[in-house]
């Protein structure tokens, strides 16, 4: 069975920085790429950013493209999010998603508020 679990999210003032983090268990984790995604209140869900299986190939949604940096590190069976430069409108629940099975994590919330 797949398991996800977010962890880093918080309350942060604009401009701040997190690091979220997502340990995965259950598969083999080089064999899948990752994806985060966030959904704000009263929005649908949203992909922010994407990694393959070993990190050569990231994209991110225009939103986040420069502020934010996805990796993996699969010796830890983790995929990572750097947050930097947060705006207000980056409030949301985080979710990391695998995207060969299609499992979520339970999310971690963001909140950036001054």
């Amino acid at each position: 069975q797949v398991q996800l679990v977010e962890s880093g999210g918080g309350l942060v003032q604009p401009g701040g920085s997190l690091r979220l983090s997502c340990a995965v268990s259950g598969f083999t984790f080089s064999s899948s790429a990752m994806k985060w995604y966030r959904q704000a209140p009263g929005k649908e869900r949203e992909l922010v950013a994407e990694i393959s299986r070993f990190g050569r190939v990231r994209n991110y949604a225009d939103s986040v493209k420069g502020r934010f940096t996805i990796s993996r590190d699969n010796a830890k069976n983790t995929v990572y999010l750097q947050m930097n430069t947060l705006k207000l409108e980056d409030t949301a629940v985080y979710y990391c998603n695998v995207a060969l099975s299609g499992s979520w994590g339970q999310g971690t919330q963001v909140t950036v508020s001054s």
